[in-house]
C-alpha cells in the first residue's frame, strides 16, 4: 500500500483549491467592475418628464 500519494495528492488538492478561490476572486472583481459601470452609465440617462404633470397621478386600485 503506497501512502506517498494520498499525501502528494492533498498538496496538489490544496494547490488546486488556491486556485479556485484566486479564479472566483477575479471574476467577483469584474463582476464588481460591470455592475459600478452600469450604475455610472444607468445615472446619465435623462429622466422622462411629461408636460402634463397630470398624466399618471391616477391610479386605478381596483381589481
Amino acid at each position: 500500500m503506497d501512502i506517498q500519494g494520498a499525501g502528494s495528492s492533498g498538496a496538489s488538492g490544496s494547490a488546486l483549491e488556491i486556485k479556485a478561490l484566486q479564479l472566483a476572486k477575479s471574476q467577483q472583481e469584474r463582476d464588481g467592475r460591470a455592475t459600478l459601470q452600469l450604475l455610472e452609465s444607468a445615472a446619465d440617462v435623462p429622466k422622462v418628464t411629461s408636460a402634463n404633470s397630470a398624466i399618471g397621478s391616477n391610479v386605478d386600485t381596483f381589481a
